[in-house]
């Protein structure tokens, strides 16, 4: 248990979504040893998100109700991160947790003096306007450009080193909330498999064809690794930056031909199931 009343005000946090990534695929690529960035300390807890797609998902896990542990534990006993002062659960103490005012525990970082920020990967990060900016929104700062989104092979570098040069624009005595969604794992990504890697020119994000046919566990495992290799500067920068509270998980797999279903925003088994961990930089 991680105690976050001695993090919030002293560390930097860093909160990375894998959009989309399944607990099988992560946990295969930690036993194979192809995470020395994600897993340097070790293995992903399985556990199951509140939410089967992203926007759900995420609108839970900012008000502190992270994936819960596949052994089922009461409300009382669960460990809370992140914990709203009004809950209106008595029995929920939160001793380790650290208790936010407001309508999310970003708004709280917020009124500890934390700048929060918003990197967005997949649609619901966009910033077009209704929908797509209530998460974004959320932040003090938020960006988002194509370059970070799902059909660009080298998402996870461009958003990489964009969040460096945020953090090389804000004074190292500044606490810094930075979240960022990893869009590169999130279908097609087919692309990332050697044999497939000619095809990406024949994507038509209008016409998913070309991704329903290709994308599978095994693609969705590259892409991990990928991200893997990206996400190793920003670590490294930010651990010469201040020590960095890191939470990366999952909001929701995805099926690929199990029991006759394709995709995610249904309740199968291996949408609820995901990897999650924390450790510090």
């Amino acid at each position: 248990m991680v105690n976050m009343n001695e993090v919030v005000g002293k560390d930097d946090i860093l909160f990375l979504t894998l959009d989309t990534l399944r607990y099988d695929a992560a946990h295969e690529e930690y036993l194979s040893g192809n995470l020395p960035n994600l897993c340097r300390d070790g293995g992903w807890e399985k556990r199951h998100s509140p939410g089967n797609y992203t926007y759900a998902s995420h609108q839970s896990f900012f008000t502190g109700f992270l994936p819960t542990t596949i052994d089922y534990k009461p409300l009382n006993k669960r460990e809370w991160l992140f914990l709203n002062k009004r809950t209106g659960l008595k029995s929920l103490k939160g001793k380790n947790s650290f208790l936010y005012e407001g309508s999310n525990f970003i708004e709280g970082l917020e009124k500890e003096g934390y700048q929060t920020i918003c990197i967005g990967g997949v649609v619901f990060f966009s910033k077009m306007g209704g929908l797509y900016s209530v998460l974004p929104d959320l932040f003090n700062e938020s960006y988002w450009n194509p370059r970070f989104g799902v059909t660009n092979p080298k998402s996870a570098e461009e958003q990489v080193k964009f969040a460096i040069k945020l953090l090389e624009k804000i004074d190292k005595d500044q606490r810094v909330f930075l979240f960022i969604n990893i869009s590169a794992i999130h279908g097609p990504n087919y692309f990332y498999l050697d044999q497939h890697e000619k095809k990406m020119s024949e994507y038509n994000p209008n016409k998913n064809i070309l991704a329903s046919k290709l994308d599978c566990v095994e693609s969705q495992r590259a892409a991990l690794r990928y991200v893997d290799r990206c996400l190793e500067p920003l670590f490294d920068y930010m651990r010469k930056r201040n020590r960095t509270f890191c939470i990366a998980l999952s909001d929701h797999g995805t099926c690929y031909g199990e029991d006759g279903y394709e995709g995610h925003n249904i309740s199968h088994e291996v949408v609820w199931t995901v990897p999650y961990k924390h450790f510090f930089l």
